[in-house]
């Protein structure tokens, strides 16, 4: 049982060897992967060494109890503590999502429901912008377009985790099940005989990629200029700062025209298009993966609708779960780790199902 494990524990002693080395750290890129990878690691070292000094303990008990019959009831207290180690070993070694340790950029779009389903994007926006900071993660608004009301039109959102992450916990493992469809039923601040309507909202997540996980020929890229528009800010409508790139062989494009000055606003919409040329060449590989790997990412599938959010109800309803929660005034407010985890959980069922089947 855990014969995979030794391979496994060897590497994690060269990439510490590899650590200590100044010169890895000279390149934060890979200083960064190795780090991931490292983080990723140590978990499961340390585990299989917690499980194998439960097992050595449980045998040490045993022998003694051939001899002395009180020992047999240090065996059934360490039994409990052997299987709990068991199936945690065995959850970490399940093949995790490669994207899983990376920061993210979410993007909020209002969808049907005009003003109102731009004041949902906003809240949207806000929900997410706390439960990040409840995790320690630090938020960056890209580029936003705002409504008549106050909502958005669209934003764009890095989200990113301070230090390494634990496998598991980094933005993206969290967050990326929150692309797809959003449905809200409430009374609209528009609406005067109160009514509730019904309207929706759009999130894309992408894992934030790195300039070593994204080749990028500049005379692949056509950037314009232009001017800023929207309400509110200095810059806005006074100059040409807004700048849009496309990428010409595959025609994805990117903006930017939050910063005050061109090169800002150059600099956010390379991330954001890194991250898009990322995004559609993991695409491209789910497409040509097999039916077992096309089950585990349906849960992700961004043209779901996904979730419903009902505020007379104060009901939120996740559709491909099941699960619901009474407490939408605490989830709109942040407090997402409950239906988060009803995600994370039903992800690692399915790989564990894929594992098990041998596919």
């Amino acid at each position: 049982m855990f014969e995979a494990v030794e391979s496994l524990v060897s590497e994690h002693a060269e990439l510490e060897q590899r650590m200590g080395d100044p010169a890895v750290h000279s390149d934060p890129g890979l200083a960064k992967k190795l780090g991931q990878r490292y983080a990723e690691l140590s978990a499961i070292v340390k585990t299989y060494r917690d499980f194998q000094q439960a097992t050595d303990d449980i045998e040490a008990a045993r022998e003694l109890a051939a001899e002395d019959s009180s020992f047999a009831d240090e065996i059934t207290a360490l039994e409990p503590r052997l299987h709990e180690l068991s199936e945690r070993l065995q959850r970490l070694l399940v093949p995790r999502d490669p994207q899983d340790a990376k920061d993210v950029i979410m993007e909020i779009k209002g969808g049907e429901g005009g003003e109102e389903s731009a004041l949902f994007a906003g809240d949207l926006q806000r929900m997410y912008s706390r439960y990040a900071e409840q995790r320690g993660w630090k938020t960056e608004i890209l580029d936003a377009t705002e409504s008549a009301l106050g909502g958005y039109k669209s934003v764009t959102m890095a989200v990113k985790a301070k230090g390494t992450p634990e496998p598991g916990e980094a933005p993206h493992a969290l967050l990326k099940f929150e692309g797809g469809v959003h449905r809200v039923q409430r009374v609209p601040v528009t609406e005067s005989q109160g009514r509730i309507h019904t309207s929706a909202a759009g999130v894309l997540v992408l894992a934030e990629a790195e300039d070593i996980d994204v080749e990028i020929n500049d005379g692949d890229l056509r950037i314009d200029v232009y001017r800023s528009s929207g309400p509110g800010g200095q810059s806005v409508n006074t100059t040409d700062s807004a700048v849009r790139i496309t990428h010409v062989p595959t025609g994805i494009v990117a903006s930017c025209q939050n910063e005050k000055s061109q090169l800002q606003n150059k600099e956010q919409a390379m991330r954001i298009l890194r991250s898009r040329l990322l995004d559609a060449a993991q695409a491209a590989a789910d497409a040509e993966a097999s039916d077992a790997r096309k089950a585990q990412i349906r849960t992700v599938d961004r043209s779901e609708r996904i979730r419903t959010y009902n505020f007379p109800e104060n009901r939120l309803s996740d559709h491909r779960t099941g699960f619901k929660a009474y407490n939408l005034d605490q989830v709109m407010d942040g407090a997402l780790d409950d239906v988060v985890k009803s995600l994370v959980d039903a992800e690692l069922a399915e790989r564990l199902a894929s594992v098990e089947s041998g596919s």
